[in-house]
């Protein structure tokens, strides 16, 4: 496997179907935008099925497929699908099995260097490739107080699931994280609804837990906020919103500098759009907490 510069494997770094389909929206004819949106709800099993299967998710003919792929720059529908193939086997590997293509090297003023260029690029590109649509509507939905609003993680993610908490409680009331306890879990979901929105995240390895949460919650009628990678989450296929940031590291270890940025980013959109509310409850909120802080 071929490396890069900044330590990661060069196919890490091209820009999956997903990223092409999304960054050609604009592009596409309205019967083609119907082959990318069938695409994207079922990613990326939607796109190794066959040619007339994808076309009759989409409603549209099988040229019309044909012509989707070859508008993403690819020869014929198998190059397509040998793209999705690949990107599954990256999607599924864990640390392990990307050392020996990351295995740093060079003195430790080197990766400190390696590192921050690597994150520099994350954020920058996952922002760039990220539309103004799905912030203002992850935005939207995460700042209407009419909602209740549950989040929750995976293994690692969870940390931004906390994050995330941390700031709506300050600016919106109905917040929560996910219990941890099964029963309590159970709990929280027995009476989900139209007026819940959960905010998820899930990278790479995608677990079980996170995406049958997102399956269950969405079948009750609650809108859907997922944070993934560029390879998306299955949870991807029952979200309203899909926030995908990029995780490329000279580690072993994916990043998630991007998604703690992305994550800044929605509370600060929810503070603008709440306005005065929002001010007010954080005045609110330092007038029972400022006990703690030195003057």
């Amino acid at each position: 496997m071929a490396g890069s510069r900044n330590g990661a494997p060069a196919d890490e770094q091209r820009p999956t179907v997903a990223q092409q389909t999304r960054s050609s929206m604009q592009e596409f004819s309205a019967a083609e935008r119907k082959v990318a949106r069938a695409l994207l709800a079922e990613y990326p099993g939607a796109g190794l099925d066959t040619v007339a299967n994808l076309a009759g998710r989409a409603g549209v003919s099988a040229p019309t497929v044909l012509r989707f792929g070859r508008r993403l720059g690819y020869q014929g529908f198998p190059e397509l699908q040998a793209a999705l193939r690949a990107e599954l086997a990256r999607r599924s590997s864990g640390p392990l099995a990307r050392f020996d293509a990351r295995r740093p090297a060079g003195s430790a003023s080197e990766l400190v260097r390696q590192e921050a260029d690597a994150r520099g690029r994350a954020v920058a590109a996952s922002l760039e490739a990220i539309t103004p649509y799905e912030i203002d509507a992850a935005v939207a939905l995460t700042a209407d107080r009419s909602r209740r609003v549950t989040l929750a993680g995976g293994r690692f993610s969870h940390v931004l699931a906390e994050y995330l908490e941390l700031y709506l409680q300050q600016l919106r009331p109905k917040t929560r994280l996910l219990d941890s306890s099964p029963p309590r879990r159970v709990a929280q979901l027995l009476d989900v609804g139209r007026n819940d929105v959960f905010v998820l995240f899930d990278y790479r390895r995608y677990q079980r837990d996170i995406v049958s949460l997102a399956e269950q919650v969405r079948g009750r009628g609650a809108s859907v906020v997922l944070f993934t990678d560029p390879w998306l989450s299955p949870a991807a296929a029952h979200a309203d919103v899909v926030l995908p940031t990029g995780v490329d590291s000279p580690s072993p270890f994916d990043s998630l500098a991007a998604g703690f940025v992305l994550v800044e980013i929605i509370a600060s959109g929810v503070l603008a759009v709440r306005g005065d509310a929002a001010t007010q409850r954080m005045r609110d909120w330092d007038s029972y907490d400022s006990w703690q802080y030195l003057p």
